[in-house]
């Protein structure tokens, strides 16, 4: 694979990174209903360890940085993953794979060193509608595999 389809691969990764972080978005609006209201991580971590610039924001306000902050994680997750060697990236378990390891990541590492309450307090449900919704996020960043 040449340095000019590596760069292409990557850029459509980010691409999809950012699509995928929007889907999970949508999927959260809907998992959200289930039982008692349960903080997203992105909300989570900013109800908890954002700025006091960023919590004086009005909801609406508050949500669309949230958002645009989720988005950018995704964008960046989905550069990470077209960084990783083409053969991985083709293998059919990646993208889900990928996702989880994510969320993993978030859950046994990203919130115990933020020091993230909720991440401890959520229930057995909304951790599996959480990685669930990960694992749609790793397989939109994977898109269909490729022929080189």
């Amino acid at each position: 694979m040449t340095t000019r389809t590596n760069r292409w691969a990557t850029a459509r990764a980010c691409a999809r990174g950012l699509i995928g972080a929007m889907a999970m978005t949508g999927l959260r609006t809907v998992t959200a209903a289930v039982g008692r209201h349960e903080q997203s991580p992105p909300v989570a971590i900013v109800e908890e360890k954002a700025p006091a610039l960023v919590r004086r924001l009005p909801e609406r306000s508050r949500g669309a940085v949230i958002e645009a902050a989720h988005w950018t994680y995704g964008t960046g997750g989905g550069l990470v993953f077209g960084l990783l060697p083409a053969d991985i990236r083709r293998h059919p378990a990646a993208g889900p794979a990928y996702g989880l390891a994510i969320w993993l990541a978030f859950e046994l590492g990203i919130a115990p060193v933020l020091g993230v309450r909720h991440a401890r307090e959520r229930r057995v449900l909304w951790r599996a509608l959480v990685a669930l919704d990960h694992i749609l996020y790793g397989i939109v960043v994977a898109g269909r595999p490729t022929r080189p």
